[in-house]
């Protein structure tokens, strides 16, 4: 059922690719200046991934309480500036981690495990590159429901200071 499931998603995902590199060679031919300078990964990577969320969305899930923030950043960019709440889960470590039982995660890293079923389980890194690889990898344990917040935390930091 699994094995369906993910084929069935990555056909998506390929399906999505190929419309949006072919939209943009049509652009690329028509305007020769014009975005097709920027990374194709760039395009699509938003549209591909319906289990983002926007910085919104994550400052209205902040602002419930309802929340589980992880950051699969190494701990040096951790200490240097973070989003409140989060817990520092280094992409390196972050499988071992979410195999762990709940009470050695409880331990180790002082917060709840999160339930495979939660849908408040969030990821994030410095530009989402990280969260997206490690939303692939939760999700691979079972964490179907996990998300990640594209922007990370360039954006958080960029639209606070605001």
């Amino acid at each position: 059922m699994r094995l369906r499931l993910t084929t069935c998603v990555w056909g998506a995902v390929i399906a999505v690719m190929v419309v949006v590199a072919k939209q943009c060679e049509e652009v690329c031919d028509n305007e020769p200046d014009g975005p097709c300078k920027q990374d194709p990964r760039a395009v699509y990577s938003e549209a591909i991934h319906s289990d983002t969320v926007s910085y919104e969305q994550l400052k209205e899930m902040m602002a419930t309480g309802i929340l589980q923030l992880f950051d699969v950043r190494n701990p040096d960019e951790f200490e240097e500036g973070y989003i409140p709440g989060a817990t520092n889960i280094p992409l390196d470590d972050l499988e071992d981690a979410f195999r762990m039982d709940p009470d050695q995660f409880r331990q180790h890293y002082g917060v709840s495990m999160p339930g495979k079923s939660d849908c408040d389980f969030i990821l994030h890194c410095q530009r989402g590159r990280r969260s997206l690889t490690a939303l692939e990898i939760v999700q691979h344990l079972g964490y179907f429901r996990a998300r990640h917040y594209a922007g990370g935390y360039s954006e958080w930091a960029q639209l606070e200071a605001q």
